[in-house]
């Protein structure tokens, strides 16, 4: 299915973005991360990253050109797929947003002039001061509809300076930095750390120090950003930016030697984040590049083109031989420092649900362990046959996921749920795969797995596992399961425990298949086996129940021929 890029609200007043550069075309291939195009705000030109993986079908806004916040950008889908109701349908909401533009007018103008006539008797106005810079909570993602504040790097009475990381913001797709794009003092703050609110609601404020901002934070209309200062002139906007263009193009005129003598006095680095990452594949110091961006801002251009001068180089060399000889010395004369050090890492959202909801189930639910170890010859055999089809590919964790189901509709009771006045036995079954993404772990839910074929689960759950690691997964998708698996083996691991998902009863751990020797009507032959963990809640499942749902899971595995029919 196609995906529908807007134009981004790349900072908290952006009204309408230009597209300076397309770094794809269309036709080509665009990978989740990939630099789709230079967009030019009314701070600066930021370089806007694809969320999604596909063909680039079509581009809405040309090079050059100016569209308003949400226009259509481009769309990604796959190659070759039909697109043409979605240009329809922006064909059609452009038209009725021109003609609501147009019937509004007249109202605007009329409200405008009653509210300069309501100015003009009071004698007072409600505007926002004009030195005080009221920021809400910005849209830094083209679906972006609320962030959570991970972390605040500045305080309130801090110092502020533009281009200082102000916070740390969770959106829906990562976590970011957000710049100040003002220079004063930090007077409120709107959003504590750890709290979500929606886009544009008040994150902070900035003015100078001992200004009174009590009639901004309370009123409502006050807490509107400076979107109507800054959109008060276009030509004025544009006259700024190319006068930091002359003043960062008059700065190019440092000499080397300067410019690192200011990087070592903790000045600022500013760089787009693909120049970050190529600067660092190349391994190329970015306080030795000069940035042609907007103040100086370095991009992929600068890298490309960098070269080190010989001096540089010498320097380089030098540098080296003198790391070589503290290392040799280091390693002959070595002292440690004795010194003790720890890195505080401020807790996800995510991370802490995870740990609230696994603490409970260990303090709650006692749990018990069975293990037993399974021969994977004839499924190793079977899976080879299988994948040798056109079109067809099954993983170990499908079989198992299967073997499972089918195990979970002649044990019933490892299918359920405990409640303080009885025990709920599903008659349905959804099992829930555990995948790890980089904050924690999410657990997705395939439906009605019993009556799934392996090909099929294996379809669905490596869908779903992509959903989980690109942040796409639908609270729908992680509901509802009666049992879960979690798979360790392609890491290696042989055997492990897992705590339980509630409210299920049961959780299966899977290890890694080992080439072992085992015994065969009498000798000692190499074989291959797996050990299968089961968890379970003592509450509902019984010792013996856990372990003759086991041997029947073992069975089911060890004669995969059994699981076709």
């Amino acid at each position: 299915m196609a995906e529908v890029i807007k134009m981004p609200r790349l900072s908290d007043t952006m009204e309408e973005g230009t597209v300076a550069q397309w770094l794809k075309q269309k036709g080509d291939q665009v990978e989740e991360g990939d630099i789709l195009a230079e967009i030019e705000t009314d701070k600066a030109t930021m370089e806007f990253e694809s969320f999604y993986s596909g063909t680039l079908l079509h581009v809405g806004i040309e090079e050059g050109e100016t569209a308003p916040v949400d226009a259509l950008l481009a769309i990604i889908g796959e190659e070759g797929e039909d697109i043409s109701e979605y240009l329809q349908d922006n064909d059609t909401s452009e038209s009725e947003d021109k003609s609501q533009e147009e019937s509004s007018k007249e109202q605007d103008t009329k409200a405008k002039d009653e509210k300069a006539e309501e100015t003009d008797d009071s004698g007072s106005s409600d505007e926002i001061p004009e030195d005080v810079e009221v920021i809400t909570m910005p849209r830094l993602s083209d679906t972006m509809e609320e962030g959570t504040v991970a972390q605040w790097l500045k305080a309130e009475g801090d110092q502020v300076e533009e281009g200082d990381i102000l916070a740390e913001i969770e959106t829906d797709k990562a976590t970011m930095e957000f710049e100040s794009f003002y220079s004063g003092t930090l007077l409120h703050i709107g959003i504590q750390e750890g709290e979500t609110a929606p886009v544009d609601a008040l994150l902070a404020i900035i003015g100078p120090e001992g200004t009174d901002v009590s009639s901004i934070i309370s009123g409502g209309s006050k807490q509107k950003s400076k979107t109507e200062k800054s959109s008060k002139s276009n030509t004025e906007e544009k006259e700024n930016q190319q006068e930091s263009q002359q003043e960062s193009q008059s700065n190019g005129d440092i000499s080397l030697e300067d410019f690192q003598h200011e990087d070592a006095s903790g000045k600022r680095i500013f760089a787009s984040p693909l120049a970050k990452k190529m600067a660092a594949d190349k391994g190329i110091d970015l306080a030795q590049v000069k940035g042609s961006g907007e103040n100086g801002r370095i991009v992929k251009k600068d890298i490309e083109e960098f070269k080190p001068s010989q001096k540089q180089a010498e320097k380089k060399t030098e540098q080296s031989d003198v790391q070589s000889q503290k290392a040799t010395a280091a390693v002959q004369e070595f002292t440690p420092a004795g010194e003790e050090s720890f890195e505080e890492v401020k807790n996800s959202s995510m991370r802490k649900t995870i740990a609230k909801r696994l603490s409970a189930s260990k303090f709650n639910a006692p749990h018990y362990y069975l293990t037993i170890e399974v021969d994977m010859e004839n499924a190793m055999q079977s899976r080879t046959q299988i994948n040798a089809l056109p079109d067809v590919k099954v993983s170990y964790n499908d079989m198992v996921i299967k073997a499972t189901a089918m195990a979970l509709r002649k044990h019933p009771q490892v299918n359920s749920q405990w409640e303080e006045s009885h025990t709920k036995i599903a008659k349905h079954i959804h099992i829930g795969v555990a995948v790890a993404v980089d904050e924690g772990l999410v657990v997705p839910v395939l439906p009605f797995a019993d009556q799934l074929q392996m090909t099929q689960i294996g379809s669905k759950v490596k869908d779903l596992a992509g959903k989980a690691r690109n942040k796409k997964l639908q609270p729908q998708e992680m509901e509802g399961s009666t049992f879960t698996v979690s798979n360790l083996g392609m890491f290696g691991i042989v055997e492990f425990t897992s705590i339980i998902n509630q409210p299920n009863s049961a959780i299966l751990s899977v290890g890694a298949i080992v080439e072992k020797p085992v015994v065969k009507n009498g000798e000692i032959k190499v074989g291959h086996t797996m050990k299968l963990t089961l968890a379970c809640d003592h509450r509902t499942v019984d010792g013996a129940t856990g372990a003759q749902f086991l041997q029947t899971l073992k069975a089911y595995i060890e004669n995969p021929v059994t699981m076709l029919a």
